[in-house]
């Protein structure tokens, strides 16, 4: 059952509460759009695209707990998503280490996610307008939640799509390469995404729908590049980004920015989607001061910015230092050596970019 009280009960106290604008549909804006609504703040969301739609994303929400997601309005829309226990990190084929998450990560994709959020906005009497890209607004009362900030210098490429009939050995799989690593999911209705973070070559000789396979080749993962290429595509699934950096994105002033825009983490870590529904949460209750006209817009940004850097700045600095560390073969080398040994502290690791 739905409960939309918390969004219906005051339709008087809603009037009286100044709109909040989003510009972008991702998780960050939605689950924010959600959190707002809920405590009855009139809010609109700018997509630029329309739902549903594929993102590249690994796909598996882990390290987020009960509370944010009820406080974000999501726990009845992940109800059903996928419980994901084992996991393991393999390169080249061989099976580095393997190990069990303290608490089952949930498989979901974007495709089913976003469009249930999007439409629970709705349901509680906010505006999602798609096929809206905004450019350049500022001022008070605007969130910017669309997604990563340009860097054409990048070196990254990320491509992610949707098969039926891969085998796999774990229900969340890392593949390390010399040129990157991908990660393997189940979601829903026997699908799995396979999402990889490649360093970008323009040498390599590859169509769209062959881009993936080719990438993993390139990198030494053979094995699951054939597997790709032998599975069932999900159509329309195949999708790429480019352009970005990780890390603490530089704040712009008078601006509340979330999601991507202001920080990227590191795929390897799968905490990527909890970020986005921590944010919404941390930004939640200054932009709810704000609306209710209690704190400036100024305090509200300032507040927000420094709640989100309190907030994320060891995991960002944890999963940077990891970042480097795999991308190394000295890294991977000794990080097998001590998965080998049984020394490898993995939880105590996973724990630092939760």
């Amino acid at each position: 059952m739905v409960d939309l009280a918390r969004g219906a009960e005051d339709r008087s106290v809603q009037r009286t509460m100044k709109e909040i604008t989003v510009a972008g549909g991702g998780l960050a804006g939605l689950a924010l759009a959600l959190a707002l609504g809920r405590r009855g703040v009139p809010v609109r969301v700018h997509e630029a695209g329309h739902y549903p739609r594929h993102r590249v994303c690994g796909e598996f929400i882990s390290g987020v707990s009960s509370e944010t997601l009820a406080i974000v309005g999501l726990t009845d829309l992940v109800a059903d998503a996928r419980r994901h226990h084992s996991l393991a990190w393999i390169e080249g084929g061989r099976t580095l280490h393997r190990d069990r998450l303290p608490v089952p990560a949930l498989g979901i994709s974007r495709w089913v996610l976003d469009d249930r959020m999007q439409k629970r906005v709705a349901e509680l009497g906010g505006v999602v307008q798609t096929g809206v890209r905004v450019i350049g607004e500022a001022g008070e009362g605007w969130v910017w939640a669309a997604g990563r900030r340009p860097n054409p210098g990048s070196r990254w490429i990320g491509l992610k799509a949707h098969l039926r009939g891969l085998p796999m050995s774990a229900d969340l799989e890392l593949h390390l390469g010399s040129n990157g690593y991908a990660g393997v999911c189940g979601i829903e209705d026997g699908w799995v995404n396979v999402c990889g973070l490649f360093r970008l070559d323009r040498s390599l000789a590859a169509g769209r729908e062959d881009m993936l396979a080719a990438y993993l080749e390139a990198g030494g993962n053979s094995g699951l590049a054939r597997q790709v290429r032998a599975a069932e595509n999900r159509s329309g699934s195949l999708c790429a980004v480019a352009g970005f950096e990780f890390g603490r994105q530089p704040a712009v002033p008078g601006v509340v920015c979330l999601g991507d825009a202001s920080s990227l983490i590191p795929p390897f870590t799968g905490n990527g989607m909890s970020m986005a529904f921590q944010a919404a949460e941390t930004a939640c209750d200054p932009l709810l001061e704000w609306a209710s006209g209690r704190r400036s817009w100024s305090a509200t940004t300032e507040e927000v910015q420094c709640a989100l850097a309190r907030r994320f700045r060891k995991r960002l600095l944890a999963a940077r230092l990891m970042h480097q560390v795999l991308w190394r073969p000295a890294g991977r080398a000794a990080f097998a050596g001590l998965s080998r040994l049984r020394l490898l502290p993995f939880q105590t690791l996973l724990a630092m970019v939760r």
